[in-house]
């Protein structure tokens, strides 16, 4: 006799139905595992049907103890759109519980509650949930319920509403997607085998991202009521569980050449008039080409800073790092956010590395020249995330002002009341175990060093390396392309980068975009464009500026 023969017996189950008889063991399984009583039910189907819930109700007289309950359901109405922001739902863990009790949370959970598990659904989770109500049920001995009333009326949970543009997020989005395949297929020269990528926009004089898209991305929805093995296996092939934005960190390459221009125009290694001369191989430490070398078989000539922006030259920023020295260069790339985490209000969000005398000496080697000339051009020991990027970009382009990153505009509570930011930080500060934030001093940043940096970013994308992409534009754009080697090793991936602001007279957006093994920049300012392009307006004939806060984006739970 077969094991489910014997339960059947054992349960006196007089149906011969093999699934019959499955179903109901299944349902006498979690009655012993979750336990049941006339005061604990336990969940048999959810999702029925319409139909199947009036026949119940029509024959409840003859189903003793069985009642249908309506429960709210969290949905996803606008798809993926900002999956690694918003982040999914899923049922508690014990790995949950331990969470919520190691953070104060005293909150009674049941076995089958669904809690956030990544983004803001998580980080946000206690305002989120709003407070149970309590319902008074009346049984007879048979377990039927003869009468309910409510003795305690359930508190709404709080609205978070985001700084993130639906649209421009989904013009991110798409655009990135886009740019990846594009790149794959050769669409621009050489095809490049891009792993993925991800895009940050924001607002230059406040720090409020408009955009943050990670690719590849997932779908929410389906963690609700169990995600199936296949969609897993599926999604941990692609790797979709990182927010590529906030906890992978990569070599900036040249995008961080502003850095190195502000930091020696500012200390007085050199100013906007000098012209070094690039002779293709720089004469100290392992003698380092310039790119421009590698390709024609010699340097740049005789050319001053905004130029070397412009061409991105190795050899003047070598020249430059080596003058100014390690400490100097590490000073104004903290002071532009750079090595240590932005503070955003989501989970995960790694400091990545600054490259700094400290990090050889720690281990007894001593800091030398190359390491310096290589930090100068982005390389070496640099790893940022991308919003580390934003952030120092949107200084840039406002200045060099500090910013601080932030994807929450306000937390309103169900009865209209807005959470205070003091009541707020304190609680993020606490959740996310935010650092204390470091005051790194510098001199304000004169208004001739932006000019000559704005001027050679312009020159990127007007003769530079992003001209092709922004030629005919009907916005001016300043901009800056990058092209990182992942290692020192022959045929490693070569990350993409774009950093570009608009528009160039008075910037209001910055635009960092990311895609892994890209090879070339200038291939994913096309991204960079089409964000623009959405955030402008441009082609529409007419523009409606909508001041509420009301999308479905921006409206969590």
């Amino acid at each position: 006799m077969s094991d489910i023969y014997i339960f059947k017996d054992k349960y006196e189950i007089e149906s011969e139905e093999i699934e019959e008889i499955r179903r109901i063991l299944a349902i006498r399984y979690a009655i012993s595992t979750e336990g049941y009583s006339a005061t604990k039910s336990i969940e048999i189907s959810s999702s029925i049907s319409r139909q199947s819930a009036v026949m119940l109700q029509e024959n409840s007289s003859a189903l003793t103890g069985v009642n249908i309950t309506v429960e709210p359901i969290r949905q996803y109405h606008m798809g993926n759109l900002a999956s690694h922001v918003i982040g999914y739902m899923g049922r508690i863990s014990d790995k949950n519980k331990a969470e919520f009790e190691e953070n104060g949370d005293t909150h009674e959970y049941e076995s089958n509650d669904k809690v956030g598990q990544a983004g803001i659904e998580k980080v946000f989770e206690e305002y989120l949930r709003g407070i149970d109500g309590i319902k008074q049920i009346d049984m007879d001995v048979d377990g039927s319920i003869t009468g309910e009333y409510v003795s305690q009326e359930a508190i709404g949970g709080t609205d978070i509403v985001l700084t993130i543009d639906a649209n421009l997020q989904e013009v991110a989005e798409r655009a990135l997607a886009a740019n990846i395949e594009k790149i794959k297929a050769g669409g621009f020269s050489k095809a490049y085998n891009a792993k993925g990528g991800c895009v940050v926009v924001t607002k230059v004089k406040t720090g409020e991202i408009l955009a943050m898209a990670s690719w590849p991305d997932y779908e929410p929805a389906i963690f609700y009521n169990g995600i199936s093995t296949e969609k897993l296996n599926e999604y941990n092939q692609l790797n979709v569980w990182r927010n590529k934005a906030i906890q992978n960190p990569y070599a900036p390459g040249s995008i961080f050449k502003m850095v190195t221009a502000i930091a020696g125009l500012e200390t007085g290694v050199t100013d906007t008039k000098e012209r070094i001369n690039d002779i293709g191989v720089y004469p100290a430490a392992h003698e380092p080409e310039c790119w421009y070398y590698g390709s024609y078989g010699r340097g740049h000539g005789p050319i001053n800073i905004t130029q070397a922006i412009e061409k991105s030259c190795n050899f003047f920023f070598y020249e430059i790092g080596n003058r100014m020295g390690i400490d100097t260069l590490s000073k104004y790339a903290s002071y532009f956010g750079l090595g240590r985490k932005t503070g955003i209000e989501l989970t995960g969000e790694v400091s990545g590395v600054l490259a700094k005398r400290s990090i050889t000496e720690d281990e007894g080697t001593p800091w030398v020249v190359g390491n310096t000339l290589v930090a100068a051009i982005g390389q070496g020991y640099n790893d940022f995330t991308p919003v580390q990027m934003a952030k120092y970009l949107s200084m840039v382009a406002n200045g060099g002002n500090n910013v601080e990153m932030s994807i929450i505009k306000s937390v309103v509570n169900s009865d209209g009341t807005e959470v205070s930011d003091e009541q707020l930080n304190e609680f993020l500060d606490k959740k996310l175990n935010r650092p204390q934030k470091e005051d790194v001093q510098i001199d304000p940043i004169k208004e001739e060093t932006m000019k000559a940096v704005f001027a050679g970013m312009k020159s990127v994308t007007e003769t530079g390396t992003a001209s092709s992409i922004f030629q005919n534009f009907d916005i001016e754009v300043g901009g800056k392309t990058g092209s990182a080697e992942t290692s020192s090793k022959a045929n490693a991936d070569v990350n993409a980068w774009f950093a570009g602001f608009a528009p160039y007279d008075d910037p209001e957006i910055a635009i960092i975009v990311l895609v892994e093994n890209g090879g070339h920049g200038y291939y994913t300012a096309e991204v960079a464009k089409e964000i623009i392009t959405e955030y402008f307006g441009i082609n529409a004939k007419v523009i409606h500026e909508d001041m509420t806060v009301s999308s479905e984006i921006e409206k969590i739970r």
